[in-house]
């Protein structure tokens, strides 16, 4: 018989939240190890984003939050992700199509130096690697686990290669569709959105002015989010959110075609659209796990939760219930406690359920809102946005809220006090 590997936490999936999760676990003090299924070299993986040319976009992106590049700065990863690419945005203009109502947020406003970052998934995923390569978190890639057994104290993992591991934690961040939460047991809710969404970078006839653009069209929202392209700053990766007709009428147009369309679903507002990547569609919808810890295993990132990508947050809620999780254990561990224990697990179910679900009912408000196209609730909208922008301080509470800059968040997320 196979004698199991031995490890404090095995974490499952090597995307940006599992690794966010190992690094910080790791920096407590922990023997970390990742199972990755799909072959991941790290030294690879960062070549590879520094040979791409500028104009060599991923076409998914994240707007990461101040709250996001505070814990990737602790965890030894934004120097790589900015010395690669990033884009800084400092304005944010939210219009509806369909009516008169416009909300503008900026950073000036604010006295910060941004309100965020656009960040390709991949320039993110490669500053992580990095700081994978420099740590003494193991990695196992090109695996699969075909079994799990819960133990009096931990979880048994067992490997498609016949290997076992014998970790006190099991993580889950392997995704939407995470086959090691199916293998816990822990059911999802879910439902469609009835939306896909297109994304793509394009090139704009003006600059994107360090604006993210966000359109509420009759079929769904479209938003425009800026690229550091070097000096003309006139690419912006666009996601357009719509009905799957609709979708499929997009994805079957030309390039040409393609970019009248979506220029004047934008109204111009950046001039015509004078170029576009390769286009993709996903199917959009809400997953919320009905809990995320087991004795021995907890589920974090899109493993337990995915939203609408109206508002951007979803990598953002994932990397805090990284660093929230890892407070957890931290903590735990310091006092002697069995990190598998689920009444130690729950302390940190209580901190993230309850802010993922608000973040998910704030997001289906809007989607409900924005979903409907005339009548007295277009009224209601367009009456209230301009309202809502004639009420700075309202307004910029609720966006400081947004950039992880107050409320509730993680030690790990909190930028450092200025003495």
């Amino acid at each position: 018989m196979t004698t199991p590997e031995v490890h404090d936490v095995v974490v499952v999936g090597a995307g940006m939240v599992g690794l966010t999760a190992a690094l910080a676990l790791e920096q407590a003090g922990l023997d970390v190890v990742v199972l990755e299924q799909h072959p991941l070299d790290l030294a690879a993986v960062v070549e590879a984003v520094e040979r791409e040319p500028a104009s060599g976009f991923d076409p998914r992106v994240s707007a990461l939050t101040c709250a996001s590049q505070q814990i990737l700065t602790r965890l030894g990863a934004w120097s790589t992700i900015e010395n690669l690419r990033i884009s800084p945005y400092t304005e944010m203009d939210v219009w509806d199509g369909l009516g008169t109502g416009e909300i503008t947020f900026s950073a000036y406003a604010l006295h910060e130096p941004c309100l965020g970052h656009i960040v390709e998934n991949r320039v993110t995923v490669a500053g992580l690697c990095r700081a994978v390569e420099q740590s003494g978190i193991e990695l196992h890639s090109g695996v699969r686990v075909r079994g799990m057994q819960q133990l009096a104290q931990g979880r048994l993992l067992e490997l498609e290669d016949g290997r076992q591991i014998n970790a006190r934690l099991v993580i889950a961040a392997d995704g939407a569709h995470s086959a090691i939460r199916k293998l816990a047991g822990i059911p999802m809710c879910e439902w469609d959105y009835g939306h896909h969404a297109v994304v793509t970078t394009v090139q704009t006839e003006q600059p994107h002015q360090a604006t993210a653009w966000q359109r509420f069209t009759e079929d769904g929202p479209l938003a425009f989010l800026p690229l550091n392209d070097g000096a003309d700053q006139q690419h912006c990766s666009i996601v357009w959110s719509t009905s799957p007709d609709h979708a499929k009428h997009l994805m079957a147009l030309d390039d040409e075609a393609f970019c009248a369309a979506l220029g004047q679903a934008f109204e111009h507002r950046l001039g015509a659209i004078t170029g576009t990547a390769e286009r993709f569609v996903f199917p959009l919808r809400q997953r919320h796990a009905q809990y995320y810890v087991k004795p021995g295993f907890a589920v974090i990132g899109d493993a337990a939760h995915t939203i609408h990508p109206l508002a951007g947050q979803g990598v953002n809620l994932g990397l805090l219930d990284a660093a929230q999780l890892s407070e957890v254990i931290q903590q735990a561990h310091q006092r002697g406690e069995d990190i598998g224990a689920e009444a130690v697990l729950r302390r940190f179910q209580r901190a993230r359920q309850t802010e993922n679900l608000k973040m998910t009912a704030a997001m289906e408000t809007f989607r409900q809102l924005f979903g409907y196209q005339n009548g007295w609730l277009g009224l209601v909208r367009n009456t209230g946005m301009r309202l809502f922008q004639r009420m700075p301080v309202v307004k910029n509470h609720l966006v400081l809220q947004a950039m992880g800059l107050s409320g509730s968040l993680p030690e790990l997320a909190k930028r450092p006090i200025k003495v």
